[in-house]
């Protein structure tokens, strides 16, 4: 099985940690993993996007036009990539910052408040691992487990203290999703 993913925002809203995560997530669990970036003009406050693929098989490319996943963090976001999603797909909405209902009838849709969640744990740069726990809670595209796991390794050493926070950030998105579903 393959699923394609892309995760979209603005920079600074940590959409390439996400596509990270999930990815180190993939290879944990023994999959074929591709993470590609594309950054616009700016790296803080322009477009930032990724595309990640998880699969039982090679993946022969990384580039994608359609995806099983969409995140959209931002309206451009989702302006840009809900035609993207497979029919049948999920799109994750940030509602925090998205004011506007997707158009698409055939997709799964899944709105989190990322940034008041992330307020309510007292540190609004995890709004990013909220959306995060909310795939995975939808998808079961990779294992909570395995998430945890490539969280601790990607923020060891400085960034170790932010690990608790993030695995409560990603336990909330998960309870969103499966609330919606």
């Amino acid at each position: 099985m393959t699923t394609r993913m892309i995760f979209a925002g603005f920079g600074g809203q940590g959409v390439m940690l996400m596509g990270q995560i999930i990815s180190l997530a993939g290879m944990l669990q023994g999959k074929n993993v591709t993470w590609m970036p594309s950054y616009g003009p700016e790296m803080r406050g322009g477009t930032a996007n990724c595309t990640v693929v998880i699969s039982d098989e090679p993946v022969a490319s990384p580039v994608t036009t359609k995806a099983e996943i969409i995140v959209a963090m931002n309206i451009p976001s989702l302006l840009k990539f809900e035609p993207a999603v497979t029919e049948n797909g999920y799109l994750f909405i940030n509602q925090s910052v998205v004011d506007r209902e997707p158009t698409r009838k055939d997709i799964h849709v899944v709105k989190v408040p990322c940034n008041e969640i992330a307020d309510e744990l007292g540190n609004l740069k995890v709004a990013n691992m909220v959306m995060l726990g909310a795939v995975v809670g939808a998808t079961n595209v990779v294992d909570v487990d395995n998430v945890f796991k490539a969280l601790e390794k990607k923020l060891a050493g400085g960034k170790a203290t932010l690990i608790e926070v993030n695995k409560q950030a990603i336990l909330k998105g998960i309870e969103i999703a499966k609330s919606q579903l």
